[in-house]
């Protein structure tokens, strides 16, 4: 019923930029919180960033003044802005949604299917 597709992955040299679209779609009612996960092989998945309805936002230590996560609550899309790429920001990039489905009363978390993110020195 509900859909997240993540564009924008890519490979680049240390100290380039990036930029992770994902979009929702589907049956949607509301869209609570959204944010970017990441998974580097033999690791866990690690928040990045997350950006509440009104706008606040958190982030990883680690990416702190690199990132820049956004939504457009119009279009049912957040953003990650990445700047200063490092070769360790390399990972798979996951959206992930906290979505009421048109019809409940209940939210419930969506994730995108992935998108690689790859930094080389």
């Amino acid at each position: 019923q509900v859909q997240l597709v993540e564009s924008g992955g890519g490979s680049v040299q240390a100290g380039g930029s990036l930029r992770l679209s994902c979009a929702a779609s589907g049956s949607i009612l509301d869209i609570g919180d959204m944010g970017w996960y990441r998974q580097a092989p033999g690791k866990q998945r690690e928040l990045v960033a997350d950006i509440r309805i009104g706008g606040s936002t958190n982030y990883a230590d680690s990416v702190k003044g690199r990132f820049t996560i956004s939504r457009d609550n119009a279009k049912n899309t957040v953003y990650l802005e990445m700047n200063s790429l490092k070769p360790e920001d390399t990972a798979v990039y996951y959206c992930a949604a906290a979505v009421v489905v048109a019809g409940t009363l209940a939210e419930s978390d969506y994730w995108g299917q992935g998108t690689q993110v790859t930094v080389s020195s």
